[in-house]
């Protein structure tokens, strides 16, 4: 019986921990400085979150610099040193084969900061503190 490849499934544990694995090793790549490129050579980063392929061939790192500064340029350092970063994290990481590792900008922080610009806009405000009807109240006053 052939199985069907449309059917998506969700990620199994193993991708899952193999992207936990690789976001430590990069994390620890990155504090040790090892990186040679000049646009990377100050540059605190935050990798948030390493998403692997089912098959651990491809890995998408989510990186943050420090307060967001030079985001541009330092995404640009980030696809230069992919190869590097690849066999490092290879010598790190016991797999197989070590993971083409491509670099995205995290979005999350930036999406917080709205949710939470709009959460203190002031009809939002006035709207969330309107009292609300004690348990024992009816609205039709019987």
């Amino acid at each position: 019986m052939a199985r069907s490849h449309s059917i998506k499934r969700p990620p199994g544990q193993r991708p899952l921990r193999v992207g936990e694995e690789i976001r430590h090793a990069l994390a620890r790549i990155f504090a040790r400085g090892e990186l040679r490129d000049p646009e990377l050579a100050d540059v605190t980063l935050t990798v948030t979150e390493v998403r692997v392929a089912p098959d651990l061939k491809r890995a998408t790192a989510f990186v943050m610099p420090l307060a967001g500064r030079n985001e541009a340029e330092v995404m640009a350092a980030l696809r230069r040193s992919a190869p590097y970063l690849r066999r490092a994290v290879g010598r790190e990481v016991e797999l197989r084969y070590a993971p083409d590792i491509v670099f995205a900008l995290d979005t999350a922080f930036a999406q917080a900061s709205r949710i939470d610009a709009a959460l203190h806009r002031p009809e939002v405000v006035r709207d969330l503190a309107a009292p609300e009807p004690s348990p024992g109240e009816d609205d039709d006053g019987a």
